[in-house]
Formats: C-alpha cells, sequence, structure tokens
C-alpha cells in the first residue's frame, strides 16, 4: 500500500496501528485501489452535519410493507451486482421458490460476482422464539429446511456460500453491492408486512455502512451448511 500510495511503510502502519487518517488525497488513492468507500474505511473523515445530510441521499424509497416492494425489483437488483451479493435472513421464501432467482445467482457467480447468502439455523432457540413471536410455531423452523433443500443444488457451485446463523434478526437483508433492500423486522408481525428500506451508499454517509457491518459480523459468527465444498 506504501507504494501504490507513494508514501513511507511507517506511515501506513501508523494509519492502521495508531488510527491516524491520511490526508484526504491519500484516502481516495487507498480507497479506489480497495474499491471500497472513502466514508466506509474513516466514517469520522467529514464533518457530522454532512454525514447526516448525507443519509438522507441514501434513502431511495421506503415501502410500507415489503409485498409492495415491484415483484421485478428485486431480481433487478441483484442483475446489476458486478462484485457482491448478500442475503441475510431466517428463511426467504419468496427469493428461494423463484427459478429465476437461482438461474441469475448462477449467472452472476459464474461471471466473478461473489454471493454469501445466510439462513437462520432451523434448530436454534432464536427461529424457535421467532416461530412463537408470530404464532405459527414450528413454521419458521420448516421454512428454513425447505429453503435449504431448495438451496441444495447450488452448494457445490464456485463463487456461492451459505452458512448458518443464530443472530437475532433485526432486519433481513439483501445487498447488491452498493444497494441495499432492508426488511425490517417488527415484532409479532411477518416479514412481508413489515416495511422495506431501499438504500443505496453514498459517500460520506453511515446508513449503508452501519447494515453492511452488520452483515459481515453475523457473518464471521455463522457455520457453513453441511454439504458445501
Amino acid at each position: 500500500m506504501a507504494e501504490h500510495v507513494g508514501v513511507d511503510p511507517k506511515t501506513v502502519e501508523r494509519w492502521i496501528t495508531q488510527g491516524r487518517a491520511p490526508y484526504r488525497r491519500h484516502r481516495l488513492t487507498i480507497a479506489a485501489h480497495l474499491r471500497e468507500d472513502e466514508a466506509y474505511l474513516w466514517p469520522e473523515g467529514l464533518p457530522e452535519g454532512q454525514r447526516k445530510d448525507a443519509a438522507d441521499a441514501e434513502v431511495l424509497k421506503v415501502y410500507p410493507h415489503r409485498s409492495y416492494v415491484p415483484a421485478d425489483l428485486w431480481l433487478q437488483l441483484f442483475g446489476r451486482a458486478e462484485h457482491e451479493i448478500g442475503i441475510l435472513v431466517h428463511a426467504g421464501v419468496f427469493l428461494a421458490e423463484n427459478p429465476r432467482w437461482t438461474q441469475l445467482l448462477k449467472l452472476k457467480t459464474s461471471s466473478g460476482v461473489r454471493a454469501r447468502i445466510l439462513l437462520g439455523d432451523p434448530g436454534s432457540p432464536e427461529i424457535q422464539r421467532r416461530g412463537e413471536e408470530e404464532e405459527i410455531g414450528e413454521g419458521v423452523a420448516y421454512k428454513v429446511r425447505e429453503v435449504m433443500k431448495l438451496y441444495r443444488p447450488l452448494y457445490a457451485l464456485p463463487g456461492i456460500e451459505f452458512r448458518l446463523h443464530r443472530s437475532t434478526l433485526h432486519n433481513s437483508l439483501y445487498r447488491s453491492d452498493d444497494e441495499w433492500l432492508v426488511n425490517t423486522q417488527v415484532y409479532g408481525v411477518s416479514a412481508p408486512m413489515a416495511p422495506v428500506l431501499h438504500l443505496r451508499k453514498v459517500a460520506g454517509a453511515e446508513l449503508v455502512s452501519t447494515y453492511q457491518q452488520s452483515f459481515e459480523k453475523v457473518w464471521s459468527e455463522a457455520v457453513p451448511i453441511e454439504g458445501q465444498p
């Protein structure tokens, strides 16, 4: 990185180990090299007022219920992915049952897009509690197991990773590069009836970065599904 930016290696070391922020020109060079947003790498790089204004610009649309999201938007969203597709759900039955979705996954990963899919562990107390909250008992665990069966033909494909998580799911997350659909979770309300936020990352804002950090934390603690290479 020091060679790429044109500084002494000890300078880069101080940026990493001591939390020092590089000059703006160096931040932009590093962000471009790492293919990350400057604000994601240095969230304190902009004044607070500018970060708040930028957060408003990240919200493209708010849907009062997931069922109000145009059906084609889901596939259009993932169809725009060039680098990363990420899914964090308990089951996400509506996607897994769509043959166009699995075809799109195959197409995108064959072209170099990385796909990471997180499903709820059907044997976990978190899934059991969610079923009780929605008053469907074992219904959520049953949905997850059915989705795992639907995805099984994809387990051996390179570029697609499946993991089971045991996190308390506060939001279902659907990522396509810097564009997200966030299906909020409301106590006692099933996901199709809960609101959805359509977001796109804007330089200097923190809203999308917050969801991204949450996704990465859940991913790091999740366990790969058996049967994958």
